[in-house]
Formats: C-alpha cells, structure tokens, sequence
C-alpha cells in the first residue's frame, strides 16, 4: 500500500499498546520501521502481546496508567503521533462498574489529550466507538446522525469525542476518532468475563462447548478484521487533506451479519482442522442489556476523505483469525 510510505522514521505512541488492537499495532508500526512507544498497565492487555517487540532496539515499553499524568507525560516525551487505544472495552463491564469505566475512558483520555498538547504532539488518533449510536435506528450508521447512548461505556466513548473536538479547536491539535465496530482478528483474548464474542466463540468450540447466543441470535453487526483497522489507523496518521482532520470516521467493512450466521461460519472455518465442530449446536439465552439490535457502518466518509479500502470481509477474516487461534490457543 503506498499510503504506507510516507509513514517510516517516527516517533509514535501507542497507549494500550499490549491490548488487542494495539499491540497489532505497534507490530505494524515497527514492520513500518518506525519507533514505538507503548504504554501499558495490563489492566486488560497482555504481557504476551509484546513480548516478541521487547528485543527490538526502536521499542520502548513503558508500564503505566494513563490515569495518572505524569505516566502520561513520561509516554508521550518526544513523540510526534499518539495512537490511543487504552480504555476499559466492553458494554457489560461499564453497567457493572460505571466509575472505573468513567476514571479510565474519560479522565485518562483527558490525561492524554493534555500530555500530547503539553508535548506538541502533531496528532492523536483516537479509539472511538461505534457504540456512540446508541438508540438511531437508522441504518446504516453515518457519522452525523447518533442517538441517546444505551450504556454507560457508550457516554465515555462520546465524551471522548466531544473532548477531541474541543482540543482541537482551543489548542490546535489535530484529532481523528475511529469508531471502531466489532473488530477482531488474532491476539483477541477468547477468555474472561467480558471477551468479545468471536474469539469467546471460537475458543468455546475448540474446547467442545456449546456457545450461549444473547437472545435468538438475529442481532447483526459490522464485524471488522484487524487487518482493516490497522489501515483506518495509518491512513490517519499520513493523511494531509485538511478536510480528513477533526472529525470522526466508521471503521468497519460495511456489511452486517447475524450472529446465528456468525456462527455457521465459525464452525465451518474450525471444522477444517476438526471436523467433529460441525455437529457442535449453540445455546440461546436472554438479550443483554445495552446491546444495540443491528449495527451497520456507512464507511463512505472514510473512503472519501482517508482513502479507506478494507479488504477482509467477515469470511476472509475469520478464516485469517482462526488459523491464529488454532495455532496459538
């Protein structure tokens, strides 16, 4: 991809950087040959994620809590870009404990916006979501039109918005929000209470369990390869349109599948390397609360303004991610 070009020789942080979505890309921005600092108090990332990186002379790995500033500030010293990713993820986890949902996803999102400004940070890429929605019943969702948020993870994610929005206008700095939809892909964790529901599905089925489907399993989403995201997080760092800064964009594929077709397609994927997956049935149970019904990105606006092309589907991905987890599970 050339638009990977002009990104090589920089200095970029990436907070949560030993998460899922970050540690994939500080691996990108590495291949890249760039130097990346990650920051991370493994609330939620793993050391694992990072430890191929560690021996690598243009990685920094920096232990901390981007609720405290002055681990903020130490991250962010000499860095040109941030990427940040570190948040507490996941709809039930902030209805079972909106405070330090609120403390990690709003206060150190702040923390961070003031580091990079204090530092002279020329842009901060940020991790928003496409639980921003909310209750729109519109389809699909463009960016413009959003509803009441339905979960207390949903409110810190707009406030992160309106913060960036605010930064950019007072300080100067230039923001991007990527409101990420169901991403997934390989060093997803299939385990713990709140693990999102691919890699928990198809660490379920390569145990012989049978899943439980929240309700009857025709909610759809916009499920998105990693391997998308990480281009959406690149395109944003090396754009130079003025029109493609301050704003938001959906990151997604821009398809939506039930979650009973998800899991065909996971048993169909798994029953390649086990063949006796095939005969494995799914469990229903109720609906969760705060669960949006469907979810559908209108990803026009980033293929516009960012030059967005994401080349794995749903199918494609799963086949990529299961191959990883087969392997590495």
């Amino acid at each position: 991809m050339n638009f990977e070009k002009k990104l090589k020789n920089e200095k970029i942080l990436v907070t949560g950087g030993a998460g899922f979505i970050g540690s994939n890309l500080c691996e990108k921005l590495l291949e890249m040959n760039n130097e990346v600092v990650c920051l991370d108090n493994f609330a939620t990332g793993k050391k694992k994620n990072i430890d191929p990186l560690l021996t690598n002379d243009r990685f920094t790995f920096v232990k901390g809590d981007i609720r405290v500033m002055d681990d903020c500030r130490k991250a962010v010293k000499g860095v040109k870009y941030v990427l940040h990713q570190a948040a507490l993820g996941s709809v039930p986890r902030s209805i079972n404990d909106p405070i330090t949902s609120n403390e990690t996803n709003v206060n150190g999102f702040l923390n961070m916006l003031i580091a990079s400004r204090d530092e002279g940070v020329t842009r901060f890429v940020y991790a928003a979501s496409s639980s921003t929605y909310g209750d729109s019943k519109g389809l699909p969702k463009v960016e413009d039109v959003i509803g009441k948020p339905l979960s207390p993870y949903a409110v810190t994610k707009y406030v992160n918005e309106l913060y960036a929005d605010v930064f950019a206008n007072t300080y100067g700095i230039e923001t991007i929000g990527l409101r990420y939809f169901n991403v997934f892909g390989r060093k997803q964790d299939p385990d713990g209470a709140y693990a999102a529901v691919i890699p928990k599905f198809v660490g379920q089925f390569m145990k012989g369990e049978s899943p439980t489907i929240n309700g009857d399993g025709n909610y759809s989403r916009d499920f998105t390869y990693i391997d998308n995201v990480l281009q959406a997080n690149v395109l944003s760092l090396v754009t130079e349109n003025k029109e493609a800064i301050n704003t938001v964009y959906n990151v997604a594929y821009g398809d939506r599948n039930t979650l009973n077709d998800l899991v065909q397609y996971i048993k169909e994927c798994l029953s390649e390397y086990d063949s006796s997956i095939k005969q494995i049935d799914v469990e229903y149970g109720a609906n969760r609360i705060g669960d949006i019904p469907h979810s559908l990105a209108s990803i026009e606006k980033a293929k516009e303004l960012l030059g967005y092309n994401p080349k794995f589907s749903l199918q494609e991905g799963l086949k990529e991610a299961i191959k990883w987890y087969w392997n590495n599970i």
